[in-house]
């Protein structure tokens, strides 16, 4: 009995050694094997949408968390087809711009107990096979973290827990089925592609909710829609002012014949230029609607006028009906058409899913670091009119694209 007492005495101490290096024995892995220090899975299936950039992206997110009591960093992330050949890879400032830590640290590396989201953009050239799956080499390094908040101590070269390590996992199946193609939701040009995809956190791809405990990310593909004027201008008056944005009150149109399944009125206009004082998470969307368009997919308006609706629910839409009209209502700063394509009816408790717009015309991107004035001032845009110019098909317009969408 006493020989049972101190072999589990020294496994409860090994334990507790393993718990702080983050790693085991060598003698107890496998081939392939490595003792990881944090846990690496992806958050929802991704699947392709074409960009007007021409290539296939595929859009999701890493959750990676860190149980350990080292401070562990992401030094590179690295997705890989079956058979191993990289597809993308990030690491350095590249994985820093692409890493969102929960808490609000900026940077990859994870404090004990530490938590972080890697959004990942894979994208193909046209024409390139899609993977049936992906998986991921991770390589991280491994710290002891300092005495009283002071530096952090590199774990010892002849030590048996490696300061570095690579290893391959967050293993995913990728959905082969192409994106819906739907038609605009707006008409005429100047519209600029703002928040959204897919290779920048913006308030929609860093956007992952918890609902019941499951994580959420509705607003992957979502785009807003605000219009610039013949100068570039996205206000001709005070910031503060809804009659100082020309587009205020466009027609908003379904962009596919549905169901109209879910929806609310009735709240009142914000004061743009402002955050909202009582944002909460049952107004987010402010005046909406969701249509169920078939085949498991919702479309999403939102921040519509109050009392501007002209749907109910129950109603059979046709593509090309008016909806509402373009408002200020909910959790937003300006007058703007919040649009996106999801997997559920509940606009929070679900995913975004990939969709594309029918036609469209590129005029342009914005230099959204020399236009950052634009959301405050009525000052023009700074505008690259020759990237992404001209004539789309069945693409998703990119992030910082100004569109024309047919009359």
């Amino acid at each position: 009995m006493k020989l049972h007492r101190a072999a589990f005495a020294v496994c409860l101490n090994l334990a507790a050694a393993l718990a702080l290096a983050g790693a085991a024995p060598a003698a107890t892995l496998g081939d392939g094997e490595v003792f990881s220090s944090i846990l690496v899975q992806p958050v929802a299936t991704p699947s392709p949408v074409r960009g007007a950039d021409g290539r296939v992206h595929l859009a999701y997110e890493l959750m990676v968390v860190n149980p350990s009591r080292m401070l562990v960093t992401l030094d590179g992330v690295t997705a890989l087809a079956p058979g191993g050949a990289t597809l993308g890879s990030m690491a350095g400032d590249a994985l820093a711009k692409m890493t969102t830590l929960n808490g609000g640290g900026k940077g990859t590396t994870l404090p004990p107990g530490g938590s972080a989201w890697v959004l990942m953009d894979v994208s193909l050239a046209e024409g390139a096979p899609l993977p049936p799956e992906l998986e991921h080499r991770i390589a991280i390094a491994r710290a002891t973290p300092g005495k009283d908040g002071g530096a952090p101590v590199p774990l010892p070269a002849d030590g048996p827990i490696p300061a570095s390590a690579s290893f391959v996992g967050a293993r995913m199946r990728v959905d082969p089925r192409p994106a819906v193609v739907v038609a605009p939701p707006l008409r005429g040009g100047g519209w600029l592609v703002f928040n959204g995809c897919c290779d920048a956190i913006t308030s929609h791809r860093g956007a992952i909710i918890a609902i019941n405990g499951v994580p959420h990310v509705s607003e992957r593909f979502a785009i807003d829609f605000v219009q610039l004027d013949a100068q570039g201008r996205l206000m001709t008056g005070p910031a503060d002012q809804l009659a100082s944005y020309p587009f205020f009150g466009v027609p908003i149109h379904s962009v596919a014949a549905g169901t109209v399944v879910n929806l609310d009125d009735g709240l009142p206009e914000e004061i743009p230029g402002k955050a909202p004082a009582n944002a909460s998470p049952s107004t987010a969307g402010g005046n909406f609607v969701v249509i169920d368009i078939g085949d498991g997919r919702f479309a999403f308006y939102a921040h519509l006028q109050p009392g501007s609706l002209r749907v109910k629910l129950g109603d059979r839409v046709a593509a090309g009906d008016v909806i509402g009209l373009l408002g200020n209502s909910g959790n937003t700063t300006a007058p703007h058409l919040h649009f996106h394509v999801m997997d559920g009816r509940e606009p929070l408790a679900a995913n975004g899913l990939p969709y594309a717009f029918t036609s469209f015309t590129g005029e342009g991107v914005i230099d959204e670091e020399k236009s950052a004035e634009l959301f405050t001032k009525s000052v023009p845009a700074v505008i690259d009119r020759t990237r992404l110019a001209g004539p789309h098909a069945n693409e998703l317009p990119l992030d910082d694209m100004i569109v024309r969408f047919a009359e």
